[in-house]
């Protein structure tokens, strides 16, 4: 889905440092960012073996997942209007940009008030 609305051709996001999760792996060999954070991956292993992460890599996947709790609990925020979370049968992309953006900030006001 992503390469279909951003063309890997565009230089999209040249000037951006992108952060992502572990299902855009090879994200960096289609687009040119300043940086791109992405947690690492622990290895996939035959019956028997281990594959651990070195502590170094938990610390930096640790300070990754701190970061990224905030952007998960500010889409769960939003997703409590339910225009959200209920299919939009509107075919209009400025209507359904409008409602998300109505969404957003609404659930930035509520932090605001707190």
């Amino acid at each position: 889905m992503l390469q279909e609305e951003f063309i890997p051709e565009i230089p999209w996001f040249t000037t951006l440092r992108v952060r992502l999760d572990l299902g855009f792996q090879g994200f960096e060999k289609l687009y040119q960012t300043v940086e791109t954070i992405i947690p690492i991956k622990k290895k996939r292993c035959k019956k028997g073996e281990k594959s651990e992460l070195t502590p170094e890599q938990k610390e930096q996947n640790k300070q990754y997942g701190k970061e990224r709790i905030y952007v998960e609990h500010s889409i769960g925020g939003a997703k409590r209007y339910r225009i959200l979370i209920d299919r939009l049968r509107y075919k209009s992309n400025d209507f359904i940009n409008r409602v998300v953006g109505i969404c957003a900030g609404l659930w930035n006001f509520n932090l605001s008030i707190k």
